[in-house]
């Protein structure tokens, strides 16, 4: 391991780990939308356990006006339950949804909790879908939403809200951490402190399934292809970093889990 395979890393993360803003906060709104809180602020259930970190500064900074967790069973789920059961022993999650794991974090570590919960979704297909039937089922006004997510879906996730999205509807991305990898006596090192975060490996297998199913070709998840996702542009840098890291890890690419299709 070296220094560029890091650096390659590290560009997947920035383009995947998308946010609109430098700090979320309602002075960063107003500076840049001309509001100072958003209709809806979003966690997606799929992040580590520093959304919910974000999350609960965002319910403390009043950045919107209601609050979702979406998320049912995925292929995190089992990670966040026996993370959140290890380092809260009181906190019970065995079978429980990431919605729901999530709300009793809030509860247990900031005495706060999300408005509304979305349990039932499987993916980030329907984690948009079912999200934005329970709004209006709920006559939530939508028209700004903050979107959070694991820094390696954040992009997909608002490629997919962008499907359905309406054109004067404002999408802003707040992926839930920002990561860096570095190359230490040989090894490879995620720096800083980030709550529950993913090993390595982990981490560069969520990134690395993130590139094909971004692009809009036959086997991805754009208009060209499965449909799931609005276009999305990828940089050649970024395809490149992609390429680079294949030398090293191959095809160890996340593939899809059929049974949390939709």
């Amino acid at each position: 391991m070296d220094k560029n395979i890091a650096d390659a890393i590290n560009a997947l993360g920035r383009f995947c780990g998308l946010r609109d803003i430098d700090h979320l906060n309602r002075g960063s709104l107003l500076e840049k939308y001309g509001f100072d809180q958003a209709d809806v602020f979003v966690l997606f259930g799929g992040s580590v356990l520093a959304g919910g970190d974000v999350l609960a500064q965002a319910i403390h900074d009043q950045v919107a006006k209601a609050y979702v967790i979406v998320g049912g069973a995925g292929h995190t789920t089992d990670s966040l339950r026996q993370t959140v059961h290890r380092e809260y022993p009181e906190i019970k999650t065995d079978g429980l949804p990431e919605a729901e794991i999530f709300q009793r974090y809030l509860k247990e570590v900031y005495s706060c909790e999300a408005d509304y919960l979305e349990s039932c979704s499987t993916n980030c297909g329907n984690n948009i879908t079912f999200l934005l039937d329970l709004l209006r089922m709920n006559h939530v006004k939508h028209s700004s939403m903050i979107l959070c997510q694991d820094a390696t879906m954040q992009r997909r996730m608002d490629a997919g809200l962008r499907k359905y999205a309406s054109e004067d509807q404002l999408i802003i991305n707040y992926a839930s951490y920002q990561a860096s990898v570095e190359c230490v006596h040989g090894r490879l090192m995620i720096s800083g402190n980030i709550h529950g975060m993913w090993t390595v490996d982990r981490y560069v297998n969520l990134l690395m399934g993130e590139i094909p199913r971004l692009q809009d070709d036959e086997q991805g998840y754009g208009p060209k292809g499965k449909g799931f996702i609005s276009h999305v542009d990828i940089p050649d840098t970024v395809y490149d970093a992609f390429v680079q890291l294949k030398t090293v890890y191959g095809d160890e690419i996340r593939a899809a889990n059929p049974l949390y299709a939709t």
